[in-house]
């Protein structure tokens, strides 16, 4: 039987029905085979980081899954391509971001995939929406969720 862990995810949108866009990644994230949908934030407006451009929404989900993290990552980009996601600027405007924060224990380093994801200890956006879910969450390498937030928050 393969192996179950809890993976946290970060979902952002600042084009279109930004509401909608989040909501239409949540019901596919719960589609995704050997994946359930545990819970997720409610969705929190922010300032964009980057470029100018639209204010963005953003939301924090957690999934039980049996794929592995690269699956997993692959699914969740599957996901921002049906949903219109073009990438052709960084940190530029976008329909669905969803980054894969964290898969249980695991910590990779590849050219696919960083977990846990590298800049979540330093992001605000991230962080909110993380600790309303998941305070307790051990966030590999770098400590518990709240306690992250707390030190950016000073």
């Amino acid at each position: 039987m393969p192996r179950r862990a809890v993976a946290a995810v970060g979902l952002g949108s600042n084009l279109g029905d930004r509401a909608a866009n989040l909501r239409a990644a949540l019901a596919a994230m719960a589609r995704l085979p050997g994946t359930r949908l545990r819970s997720h934030s409610s969705f929190v407006e922010t300032d964009p980081v980057g470029p100018p451009q639209p204010r963005f929404l953003n939301a924090a989900a957690l999934v039980e899954t049996t794929l592995t993290p690269e699956a997993l990552l692959g699914a969740l980009l599957g996901i921002e391509a049906a949903l219109g996601r073009i990438r052709d600027a960084a940190k530029g405007p976008r329909t669905i971001d969803l980054d894969l924060l964290t898969h249980g224990a695991a910590r990779r380093r590849t050219a696919f995939l960083t977990l846990p994801h590298p800049g979540l200890h330093q992001r605000l956006f991230v962080l909110l929406p993380l600790a309303a879910i998941a305070p307790r969450l051990l966030v590999p390498g770098r400590g518990r969720v709240v306690q992250l937030l707390a030190k950016i928050r000073g």
